[in-house]
């Protein structure tokens, strides 16, 4: 009989790359936010990524992470845009 060394909540590889991939949007995020010019804004943003990353940390439906993952990427993609209008 083998003993694993892993604790009972080891993440899977899938879970962990895709928790690597959620800390990499995140990060992304916060790097975008430092570029809005308005402090009240800025801190607008951080909280409310902060806020929208707490409040799904403990997702575990597949589909639903892969669709907030989506979602994440497409807001991202919205906010370099805008701030590559506003520096236009």
């Amino acid at each position: 009989m083998t003993v694993s060394k892993l604790p009972a909540a080891a993440l899977s590889l899938k879970q962990f790359l895709q928790r690597q991939r959620v800390l990499g949007i995140y990060r992304n995020m916060l790097r975008t936010i430092r570029q809005v010019p308005s402090e009240a804004d800025r801190k607008y943003l951080t909280d409310w990524a902060r806020d929208e990353f707490k409040r799904n940390k403990n997702a575990t439906n597949q589909d639903a992470i892969r669709m907030m993952i989506t979602q994440a990427n497409n807001h991202l993609e919205e906010l370099q845009k805008s701030l590559a209008l506003a520096k236009s």
